[in-house]
């Protein structure tokens, strides 16, 4: 396998990052959005899903299109929708239509994230896709630290509406860099060229696969809690608690900054341990930050601090869970890698969406819903991988 350059591996990261920054960057603006468009707040907050099904479901188009024509043209044609759609959602006046240029920006978004994933299984195998994958987490773990940042300093001196031009300019750059400085990875005798039967047949044997299934989830499910956390911070962190919007995203970019710490962490020991050794310690442990987690918001016990804490613990862990599990799911895919790579992804924003929507239909006043939606992710993905990885 070739030596992956740095200017590639930033590529592959910005490309990778397009879910945390179209996130991220604009849940301060919540009650902002709501007062410009005149809409009711919880409209607003439904945005985020319509965002997240996007995502999750563009995922599995763009998986069998990047097997058949190559990773750059379906990649190209998601940047395109991405761009144009933040376009529509910077000049939108009604709440309707935002949310469904939410939509298409989550399926436009997703497929750089679809094939982020696949270039770095067609360029490395085994620990090497382990080590790859954590330095695409370290470098895509920049946009939760600098997103809620960047939209609260956009609020301070313009409307909501300049992070959407903001989100619209990173995807137009982003066609340069892919245009100027992204080789195509798929050669096309390596291509699949079957139609829609083929497609469907890769799909099942993927879902039959318990190797795969397995690891899929135990990513999944980790992403779960942290779609609880990002659904239900907005309202623990600024209402129940009473920071202020840029006190939020300070504490969120640390969250994000745990991320970055347990990926280049991550790199390091996958040269020493085992990867399902190393993902079972990491599974382990945030799992038993969303239980106690769970405690705290229930019992009150250490108020926001213990809260705040343990969150960052649960959150970190994603840095380790995701690369390890999503790099085990893809190990024995090489072929298929697209179409793994994009039902990963749906796994992921797919029960991200039903969690975030969990959070807000449990909502009762307190912590306690989007506690109990990160401690069963966590000792979800813990259990679905014991169950089904032999």
């Amino acid at each position: 396998m070739r030596t992956v350059p740095l200017s590639l591996i930033l590529i592959l990261g910005a490309l990778a990052a397009f879910g945390p920054l179209a996130t991220d960057m604009y849940l301060p603006a919540f009650p902002a959005i709501a007062a410009g468009l005149e809409a009711d707040p919880a409209a607003v907050q439904r945005t985020l899903a319509s965002f997240f099904a996007g995502m999750g479901c563009g995922q599995l188009l763009y998986g069998p299109l990047a097997d058949r024509f190559g990773r750059r043209a379906p990649l190209f044609g998601g940047l395109g929708l991405f761009t144009l759609a933040s376009l529509g959602a910077a000049l939108t006046q009604e709440v309707g239509w935002f949310a469904w240029l939410r939509l298409a920006q989550g399926l436009g978004g997703c497929a750089g994230m679809v094939v982020a994933r696949a270039v770095a299984r067609d360029l490395t195998e085994g620990q090497a896709t382990v080590r790859m994958m954590s330095q695409l987490m370290l470098v895509a773990g920049i946009a939760p630290i600098v997103a809620p940042s960047l939209g609260s300093a956009l609020l301070a001196v313009a409307s909501w509406r300049a992070i959407f031009w903001v989100l619209a300019a990173y995807g137009a750059l982003l066609v340069l860099a892919v245009a100027l400085a992204l080789p195509e990875s798929l050669p096309p005798e390596a291509r699949r060229r079957g139609g829609l039967a083929e497609v469907v047949r890769v799909y099942t044997q993927l879902l039959a696969d318990r190797h795969f299934l397995g690891h899929a989830l135990a990513g999944a499910l980790s992403m779960a809690g942290m779609f609880a956390y990002i659904a239900g911070s907005p309202f623990v962190f600024m209402e129940l608690h009473h920071l202020s919007p840029q006190a939020y995203g300070l504490f969120f970019g640390l969250n994000a900054f745990g991320i970055m710490v347990a990926a280049q962490t991550n790199a390091r020991v996958a040269r020493r341990v085992p990867a399902e050794r190393a993902l079972h310690g990491a599974q382990a442990i945030q799992a038993s930050a969303g239980l106690l987690l769970l405690g705290a918001a229930l019992t009150d016990l250490g108020g926001f601090g213990a809260i705040a804490a343990l969150l960052l613990a649960y959150i970190a862990c994603v840095g380790a869970v995701m690369p390890l599990a999503s790099a085990l799911a893809m190990a024995p895919h090489g072929r298929a890698a697209g179409s793994a790579s994009a039902l990963i992804g749906t796994l992921q924003f797919g029960l991200g969406a039903v969690a975030g929507w969990l959070v807000g239909a449990l909502h009762d006043g307190s912590a306690v819903p989007m506690a109990l939606l990160v401690a069963g992710s966590g000792a979800g993905g813990l259990a679905a991988r014991a169950l089904l990885v032999r």
